[in-house]
Formats: structure tokens, sequence, C-alpha cells
């Protein structure tokens, strides 16, 4: 990874695993607004930082080369070869080896726990434009100010304290709908320290997920959600409706229950599971496979 810095900027050298459309439109994050292709703003982590790409670089600003170093390489997964996860991936059968080169820019994002937890819970029976719209309203109403940026006003998603003064009023009135109910269940338990977000990277995959499920509203899906997304489990394969259909569609050959599915991804993928889901994911979604 080279980079250079200009004034507020840091210049990166493009690359073959890092296209920032497809990282973010995959379905792994909410908070990012699309100026023009190639063209993004995200707020992440408490701060808002806008990557432009063009054919020969990747422009990350305002930001420094401390923080680059200490956040966005991070939160980008900049440090982890995925040449080498795709050239070992298109090797298994040809249908990761077409997913791969659909989209060979996908990498996946460290995103923070607690905002991943409610994004995910606010994503159940929704569209993205829908939960990107639902995270924006909490985010206004309960989270800290950041700053205006070309414009426009941006705010952090709020601490589990800053929400948890909340009523269900309140949270229904940012259009969460019935979720309303399981975001407050999971203020209260993450505020008692009944589920401890900041342990799970330390738990085998299975226990952490357990501590997940205990979460009203929080299923299998979800659950797998945070614990790729947010925690760094990358074994973790979420099941929704594309993925389900695409292996069905490359796999089974049939109607297939999650849990067969899980498990076959466990030991066909393993450590692996994660990224394959989303370049699986993508390739679905976009081509509608499986339909």
């Amino acid at each position: 990874m080279r980079y250079k810095q200009i004034e507020d900027k840091i210049i990166m050298d493009a690359m073959d695993s890092f296209e920032i459309e497809q990282i973010l439109e995959c379905g792994q994050c909410f908070r990012f607004r699309k100026l023009a292709p190639n063209d993004y703003v995200i707020v992440a982590w408490g701060k808002v930082l806008r990557i432009l790409q063009t054919k020969d670089e990747i422009i990350f600003y305002p930001t420094s080369p401390e923080e680059f170093e200490n956040l966005w390489s991070s939160y980008f997964d900049l440090d982890k070869d995925y040449d080498i996860i795709k050239q070992h991936l298109a090797e298994k059968d040809i249908h990761l080896a077409e997913a791969v080169q659909f989209a060979p820019g996908i990498r996946i994002l460290r995103q923070e726990p607690w905002e991943c937890l409610i994004s995910f819970i606010i994503s159940q029976n929704k569209q993205i434009p829908h939960i990107k719209q639902v995270v924006e309203n909490i985010s206004r109403m309960f989270g800290r100010y950041i700053c205006n940026f070309e414009g426009y006003d941006y705010y952090a998603f709020p601490t589990v304290e800053e929400l948890s003064v909340a009523k269900e009023e309140d949270i229904r009135a940012c259009k969460a709908g019935f979720r309303a109910p399981y975001i407050m269940d999971a203020c209260q338990k993450i505020k008692n320290k009944e589920v401890e977000l900041e342990k799970l990277v330390y738990l085998p995959y299975e226990e952490a997920k357990k501590e997940l499920l205990k979460i009203k509203g929080v299923g299998s899906k979800i659950a797998d959600c945070v614990l790729l997304f947010g925690i760094g489990h990358e074994e973790a394969f979420p099941i929704d409706v594309w993925v389900k259909r695409i292996m069905e569609y490359f796999y089974f050959d049939k109607d297939t229950n999650s849990n067969e599915i899980q498990a076959f991804a466990k030991d066909y993928f393993g450590n692996l599971a994660g990224i394959s889901q989303q370049y699986l994911f993508y390739y679905a979604r976009q081509l509608r496979l499986g339909k």
C-alpha cells in the first residue's frame, strides 16, 4: 500500500482489490452518500471522509497520515492481501471465479460494532435506501454533530448512552417501525452489559453468535452480519434472500433451508466464508440470479 500526502488529502495508488462503489454498494454499510460515479462521502467512527477513485488513484480527504494509518487503513482492511484471497476462491469452483471476476474490488469494512448492530436490526424487511434513511434519522435526532462538509451537515451515529435516552415513540418517529422495541432492547442489554460487544472479538464464533442472539429481534442473519462487518469474525456467513437464492442456484439445485446452507458454507468456504458471501451476494443481486 503506497500513498502520499498533499495538504489534507491522502492519495493512494489504485489497486486491483479496491473499488469504492463495490465496497459501499455491496450491502455491508449504510452511512454513505454517492456524489458521482466512484465519488462518495462516508460517515464512520464519528468521522467524515470523502473518497474519490480514478483510474490511477484513490483520494481520501480530509484526513492526515496519522488518522489514515490508525483509522481508515483498518476500516478499509488495507493490510490484507485480497489478491491472494481471490486467487484461492477462484480456484475452488467456476461460480466463485465468476463472482470474484465480476466484483474484484470488494473488501470487508471494519465497522463500529454498536452502529453495525443497530443498523442491521433496522435492516429487517427494508430496502437499502430505507435503511440508510432510518440510520440517518436516528443519527440526526440523537447523535453528535460532526461538521458541515461541502454544504451538508453530518452527524455521528449515537452512542449507547445517547440512544438509551430515546423513548419508543422517538425511535418510531425515525421511521424504524416495528424495529423500535428491538433497538430499545439492544440499548438496554448493551448498557447493562448483558451483552458486551467489545468482548465478542475474543470469543469463538459460535459463542459470540449466542451472545448476540440474546437481543430481541436479532436472528441468525443479523448476528452474522454484526460478527462479520463489526466484530471481525470472517467465518460468519449471513444468509438473506439473495444469498439463499444463489447458494441454491449454484450449489444445491433445490430449495434448501438456511441451516443446511450455513453448514455447507462453514465446511466449504472455511475462514473465508464471510468474504465469499460478499462476492456471491453482490454477484447475485447485480445479475438478479436465482429469481
